[in-house]
């Protein structure tokens, strides 16, 4: 078995996945924030993590006998040099103390590559060499350029982007005003299931550049005017899909690419991937859809990342 540890900046967790690519157990807890409070200061995240880790490594016991070969960790937000946050150094300081106790090889990733394994893991695909992956949170609002290498490896390159507020800003925003509670992605979705007119908001994209600043101060005066909350949430979710389509529409066109498969939050919002799916195959693109569970924070990714590289030392060892 493999074991995964991912801290991410709101939530804490561990897998374990067998060398077949079955999933054995998924251990998470979301880190907390207080009523009416839009995030989390870096060292309140590693506070909740090192509390956490702990308490979930204990959970894998209920898996029964264990036998760790390898371990696959995160170790920074993106995969670029100078990438950094200290939330991702509590679970990879575990990681590495694991593997020198154990005697296993250590495989780390960035956060963003956890989220490609673990949407391709969960999607079964695409399996093309050159694909899209729009990669929507809190932290990020990506679409990169995915080339397979043939160590099992990726090479990612930004080919769109937000300029201003991610994605999961301009709905934590609008939530919070709405009243609802951070992270607001989840509870925006609920609220805006029983909307029949949505609120109509602008969208702002060119090329592949994707502006949510614009948009997020239109919903807020509009809040703060009294505008319905159901009609406003939906009119969100409206605005970030529709964002999302333009941008990918015509990044698609550019790069001469036809797959995207959809990582992060904010795409597990299953309004938002309807969306995508109607409008981007009337231009002949394939959306590749993760389970909800794990197109959000996780540590499966980095499981099925060490799963394979050591799938692969195995046949070719």
């Amino acid at each position: 078995m493999v074991l995964g540890i991912d801290t991410s900046c709101y939530t804490t967790s561990v897998a374990i996945m067998d060398l077949a690519g079955n999933l054995l157990g998924d251990f998470r807890r979301i880190l907390i924030v207080k009523a009416g409070g839009c995030g989390l200061a870096q060292s309140e995240m590693v506070f909740q993590h090192t509390r956490n880790l702990p308490e979930l490594i204990e959970q894998i016991e209920t898996i029964g006998e264990l036998h760790i070969v390898a371990i696959g960790a995160s170790d920074r937000p993106r995969p670029v040099v100078d990438s950094y946050m200290p939330a991702f150094l509590t679970g990879l300081g575990l990681a590495r103390s694991l593997s020198k106790v154990l005697q296993v090889p250590l495989f780390t990733l960035s956060h963003q590559e956890n989220h490609l394994e673990a949407g391709l893991w969960s999607a079964g695909g695409p399996s093309a060499s050159r694909f899209l992956l729009l990669h929507a949170s809190g932290g990020t609002t990506d679409i990169m350029k995915v080339t397979r290498q043939e160590d099992c490896s990726f090479t990612l390159e930004t080919v769109g982007e937000s300029i201003d507020l991610h994605a999961g800003q301009f709905v934590d925003r609008v939530g919070v005003a709405l009243g609802l509670p951070f992270p607001a992605g989840p509870h925006l979705e609920k609220l805006a299931q029983s909307s029949t007119e949505p609120y109509e908001l602008p969208v702002a994209v060119h090329k592949g550049k994707i502006s949510f600043s614009g948009p997020a101060t239109a919903a807020l005066r509009a809040i703060a005017a009294g505008v319905d909350k159901v009609s406003m949430a939906r009119g969100t979710e409206i605005a970030v899909g529709e964002a999302f389509n333009r941008a990918l529409r015509n990044v698609c066109s550019q790069e001469n690419i036809h797959d995207v498969l959809l990582v992060g939050g904010v795409a597990a919002n299953k309004f938002i991937r309807d969306l995508l799916i109607a409008k981007l195959a009337k231009r002949n693109i394939k959306i590749y859809i993760p389970e909800a569970k794990y197109s959000g924070d996780g540590a499966v990714g980095v499981a099925a990342h060490a799963m394979k590289r050591m799938r692969d030392s195995n046949v070719n060892g």
